[in-house]
């Protein structure tokens, strides 16, 4: 058999039940988060702003635009003061 040929059998993407377990892909993900949570772990999801949409881009320019230096000087001062705890020379 050609590499380049697909076997249609081995294409399983379109068929509504498919695997071993003839689980859907509603089924399969449900067991998966099952299996994550069984450990420990489980699924986050997060939306964030597109940094690529131009209304994103003139929201972040006109905060950027409010800050003031006294007050960025006064926080990078504080997480470097902060950051110390995690500097293991500093115990």
């Amino acid at each position: 058999m050609s590499k380049a040929r697909l076997d249609a059998a081995a294409v399983t993407r379109y068929s509504k039940k498919i695997g071993r377990k003839g689980m859907t892909a509603a089924e399969r993900m449900k067991a998966m988060r099952q299996r994550r949570r069984s450990i420990g772990v489980r699924e986050v999801r997060l939306n964030l702003p597109d940094a690529r949409a131009s209304l994103v881009k003139k929201r972040i320019a006109g905060q950027a635009a409010m800050l003031s230096g006294k007050s960025e000087d006064e926080a990078l001062n504080w997480i470097e003061a902060v950051s110390e705890f995690d500097n293991d020379a500093a115990r």
